[in-house]
């Protein structure tokens, strides 16, 4: 039985994986903000006779204190974690700023990513064959990223900023690959294609619009789940791998320069001390 963590696993692709996983006999731990939702999964989990299989951890992963808690209790509870699986992820039309004063789309897309990965790589060192997977947009041609402004202060714009967060978790990936030895874990970036899922989010209404004309030309949810499956049962033996609907794309491309990656994980290091200091 593989203890599986799924980040945003109330809606979408990642409750359609949690309860796949649950259904074939994995240990589920889902992270979302809803406790409703969250009560929704549960009573799934009791239909399909996994109730004892099932975790629901009610936390706001758009703030780093958050993410900080939900670390210390996977820890504290689990002896290993075989897979972690980052689906969450909101779009706004319109720049939100946390509590914490970090633009919201940088701190749940990327920020979190980047906390939950490595505040759980030693729990994951303990699986047999770990791996996180990144459910993001590797590698896709996408503007570049804002360095001088990775918040969006000026000119924000709801599909440049989700962009941008696809090319940070990109460079996320090759740094975490980078561990060597003190992180076993897998990474795998995985863009499964579009699909016909409720897309959350705040929205304009031109942009609700187009949202709406993506969603019929997408794939039913039920098509995107297996191949997720497959990587978690068979992680490819490549510290970092990329794939875009099933194709591995090279990690020679610019999206995974590893000049950037460091640049990236300096910003992010340096930003995390100066929120732990203002807590």
């Amino acid at each position: 039985m593989k203890t599986i963590v799924v980040t945003g696993g109330t809606s979408g692709i990642g409750q359609a994986l949690a309860n796949t996983c649950l259904g074939r006999g994995d240990r589920v731990v889902v992270i979302a903000p809803d406790p409703v939702k969250g009560n929704q999964f549960l009573d799934t989990a009791r239909k399909l006779g996994a109730a004892d299989r099932a975790v629901f951890v009610e936390a706001d992963l758009s703030l780093v204190s958050e993410n900080r808690r939900v670390v210390t209790e996977i820890t504290d509870r689990f002896a290993a974690v075989d897979v972690l699986v980052l689906c969450a992820r909101y779009f706004r039309s319109h720049r939100m700023v946390t509590s914490e004063g970090i633009e919201h789309n940088f701190a749940l897309y990327y920020l979190s990513r980047y906390l939950l990965g490595y505040g759980l790589a030693d729990v994951m060192n303990k699986a047999e064959t770990p791996v996180v997977m990144n459910i993001a947009g590797p590698g896709v041609g996408a503007p570049g990223i804002h360095w001088n402004d990775l918040g969006f202060e000026r000119g924000y714009d709801g599909w440049s900023a989700m962009f941008q967060g696809g090319r940070l978790n990109d460079l996320l990936g090759v740094s975490f690959a980078e561990g060597g030895s003190t992180r076993r874990a897998r990474y795998v970036l995985l863009f499964p294609g579009g699909t016909r899922t409720g897309f959350a989010g705040e929205f304009d209404a031109a942009t609700a619009a187009h949202i709406e004309q993506m969603k019929r030309a997408a794939q039913p949810v039920e098509f995107t789940v297996p191949p997720i499956v497959e990587i978690i049962d068979a992680p490819p033996r490549e510290p970092l791998s990329a794939f875009v609907e099933g194709t591995p794309l090279s990690l020679l491309r610019p999206a995974f320069d590893k000049g950037a990656a460091a640049r990236l994980d300096s910003i992010t290091r340096d930003l995390l001390r100066d929120t732990a200091s203002a807590s």
